[in-house]
């Protein structure tokens, strides 16, 4: 039986996501395209009990026949969620750890695919793949998914390269895969991973999960910085390593971003100290343009 605790964890998460979607949709005109991926694929001849939304008015004008559009989400792809919950994603500066915006994130892409009937499922890794939910449809499905991600992240380090390959001989339809991760490990390793689901055809699509402290470094006076991931504490006067770790730091998310890039991945940062809903909002209206 669930304990208390771990249902208002759940109920917590499901609040979210569900907040998170309400307000991408007042933010922005709902998208009459099927799928957050947008993709057209091909025309399929009207039957009754078909969304008259979708259908090709141009074509009708042609042939005086009633076709929809079909997109490749409706089609053959399915949206797989892969989230980080190793224990560096436990760090947060303010109330929102890193982990609790993944999940929150993921959720709110989950239950956004699951409303336009569309199939999601969910993985969760640190140094391996630690759960693996195959693909589903329906809402008591999400809920599985939402159960899955209020765990608590592990005291174990990340190795993205290698679960991204794991992940990739598990996926038995190929889609799109979003991942959310702080990605702190080797770039050479990760792209490697990425490879590997490119070459089985899904598209990659990067959440880049980042605490604002770990970005802008504000601190000023002597502080004991917490190792993580098995690095050490470190006593030290932040105002004279601030300008060598700002230049690492950026040097570390320029190498993710350009490789990205190189890939045609898409990269989205995520911040913890800004509103989920408008940065799920961006992303998703620009894609819809492109």
């Amino acid at each position: 039986m669930m304990n208390k605790e771990v249902l208002q964890r759940i109920q917590n998460l499901e609040l979210a996501a569900r907040n998170t979607v309400e307000g991408m949709m007042i933010g922005s005109h709902r998208s009459r395209q099927h799928g957050f991926a947008v993709e057209f694929a091909e025309h399929r001849e009207y039957v009754p009990g078909d969304d008259i939304r979708h259908i090709d008015w141009k074509v009708y004008g042609r042939k005086e026949r009633f076709y929809l559009k079909q997109y490749e989400l409706e089609t053959d792809l399915v949206c797989w969620l892969l989230v980080d919950s190793s224990e560096s994603m436990k760090f947060g500066s303010t109330s929102l750890s890193k982990y609790q915006l993944a999940s929150t994130a993921a959720a709110a892409l989950g239950l956004l695919t699951i409303r336009q009937t569309d199939a999601m499922g969910l993985g969760t890794f640190d140094h391996q793949l630690r759960s693996f939910i195959k693909s589903g449809s329906h809402v008591p499905h999400w809920k599985d998914c939402l159960r899955v991600l209020v765990e608590h992240p592990s005291e174990y380090h990340s190795q993205i390269g290698q679960v991204l390959h794991e992940f990739a001989n598990r996926l038995s339809r190929r889609g799109i895969v979003a991942i959310f991760s702080d990605f702190f490990d080797e770039p050479d390793d990760i792209f490697l991973g990425l490879k590997h689901l490119q070459h089985q055809r899904h598209e990659v699509i990067i959440f880049h999960v980042l605490d604002a402290a770990e970005i802008e470094f504000p601190y000023r006076q002597t502080t004991l910085f917490q190792g993580m991931e098995q690095a050490a504490e470190l006593l030290t006067d932040p105002l004279s390593i601030r300008e060598s770790y700002l230049q690492e730091f950026q040097r570390f998310t320029r190498t993710l971003q350009s490789g990205c890039r190189d890939l045609g991945i898409d990269y989205v940062l995520l911040r913890t100290d800004d509103d989920l809903g408008k940065q799920l909002s961006k992303y998703l209206s620009g894609r819809a343009m492109r």
